[in-house]
Order: structure tokens, then sequence, then C-alpha cells
């Protein structure tokens, strides 16, 4: 299915570099994502993901333009750009004695009433809850729902389903899936949890040593299906996308231990995270006010 949009590609990162000074956080990466893409960042822990969706959302500055819905992510801070990542728990305001009626409607619920009535019965949210006293899993949910309110032409997500049950996280990826295919939105989802994600996916990247190694449309991608057909012959009930997973984050493990200096007094591997300042202020996030638009 093709969508009228006024840009070529709602993601596009050429040559992209970033460090904080010291070795490459990303380095020269390439990434093309258009209109409807449904995008799985696949990837261990260092190899550049949260990095990359954060620059996307224009919460750092980078050399070089990086185009998002046609425009510059940083400088010209287009519209229609949601993140959401799992700092977002880290805020004591999520923790206080406030109502989610309260908070949804801080965020606008009375613009989209229908929309928030779909958020709340899909993220199976109550709007009496008060936020001090539900559960993690809760206040995630919580926080789905009130990013998601505004709607969005990018969504950028950075494991932020590792705290729903199996029920909540099929309805919610089942809702973002039909938001690409009657609006013709794009996501980016950096996760390492892979359960129901085969047949939802659009696109698998991979990503290493702040690189995107691969860009693999699942329609179109031999390797998978000849795991999934292995998965079939041999009667296996596993996700053959978590197969294919564990088998490229294995490859990548197994070459980063091949390459990596040893610290000569700690006798540990010596990597780039250990070269970077304590002090990253000048060179880390935009600051960014979750309730303001």
């Amino acid at each position: 299915m093709s969508f009228e949009k006024k840009y070529k590609h709602s993601v596009d990162v050429k040559d992209l570099f970033f460090s904080y000074g010291g070795p490459p956080i990303i380095d020269h990466m390439d990434l093309q994502l258009d209109a409807g893409n449904r995008c799985i960042l696949v990837g261990a822990n260092g190899a550049g993901k949260t990095t990359l969706l954060k620059i996307l959302a224009g919460k750092r500055m980078v050399p070089g333009a990086i185009k998002v819905l046609g425009q510059d992510a940083f400088l010209d801070g287009p519209v229609g750009i949601t993140y959401l990542g799992t700092e977002w728990a880290n805020n004591p305001v999520v923790k206080s004695d406030l109502s989610v009626e309260y908070l949804l409607k801080s965020m606008g619920s009375h613009r989209w009433p229908e929309r928030t009535q779909v958020l709340l019965t899909v993220l199976d949210v109550d709007v009496k809850w008060r936020m001090h006293q539900i559960s993690d899993g809760q206040r995630r949910r919580v926080q789905l729902a009130m990013g998601l309110l505004h709607p969005w032409e990018l969504l950028l997500l950075d494991e932020v389903t590792v705290d729903l049950d199996v029920l909540a996280r099929a309805d919610f990826l089942n809702f973002l899936k039909v938001e690409t295919e009657e609006r013709g939105c794009t996501i980016v989802y950096a996760t390492h949890i892979f359960d129901g994600l085969g047949d939802w996916a659009t696109h698998i990247g991979h990503v290493a040593d702040g690189r995107c190694l691969s860009m693999n449309k699942v329609d179109n991608f031999p390797a998978f299906e000849e795991i999934k057909l292995q998965h079939k012959q041999e009667g296996r009930v596993d996700s053959p996308l978590t197969t294919l997973c564990i088998k490229w984050l294995r490859e990548d493990r197994d070459r980063l231990r091949n390459i990596k200096n040893v610290d000569p007094v700690t006798g540990l591997p010596h990597s780039k995270w250990d070269e970077m300042s304590d002090n990253m202020k000048k060179n880390g996030d935009k600051y960014y006010n979750y309730w303001k638009r």
C-alpha cells in the first residue's frame, strides 16, 4: 500500500556519525524507511540503537542532515514525531499522587476523545487509577496512552513494552499495526523481546558496532524464510524471529570478543564505553519536557 506524503522517506539517514569525543557510538550509519513501515531494530546492548532513536527524535545534534518526515530532525523539530523510552519511569511525577485522568487531560485528551477511549481500551487503563498506587506494568500502560494521544507520523519506541504482560503487549502491537496501515505512519522499535513480532514487522534492521549491518524486508528475506521453514519441518513452536535474532547477537558477541582490548589492570575487556567522559552534559540530550507539545 502506498501513501501520499510530502516527503520521500519518513527516515533518511546517510553516513551518520556520532561520538562523545572518543570512539564512535554510531559509525557512518545509513537507514531509510518509508510511510507505513514497521521496523524492528535488533542489536546487543551498546550497539547504538538508543542513541539512534534519540537522534531521530531530535534530542541530540549531530553533524550533517538527519532527515525525518522530510525535515532536519534537530534544527527543524518536525511535528509528528513521538519518542517513548524507558527513562519516563524515573520521573518523580509518574509516582506521585495524581490520577490518570488528570495526566491525560494535561496531555490534551479532550482534543481527541475517541482516540483517548481507544487507547484506554487497548491498554486496559482505568482513568481513576492513582499513579502512586499502581504497578510498574500499569504505569507503563499509562505512559503509552499519554504518549500516543497525539496522532503521530513517526513513532520511536525504545524497549517500552518490557513491563507489559502478554495480552497487553499483543493488543498494543495490533493497535500500532492498524495505525501504520490506516494512516501511513512509520515505527522504529528497538527491543529484545521478539515473540509475536515475526508477522508484525515489515522490516528487520540489524545494528552492531554503531552501524546498520542490514535492513531486510520481511516479505523478501531468504534467511528468515529458511529459518521459518526449518521450524516448520522440525515442528518447533518457538519464534523463528527469535532464532534469527539470537543468531545475529551471538555472531556480534563473538566478533566483539575477538577485537576488544583487554584492560591490563582488571583483565576485563575494554570497550568504547569505558573511554567515554563521565560528563556528557554538553553532548547529551536536548531538554525534553514530556508535557510540552
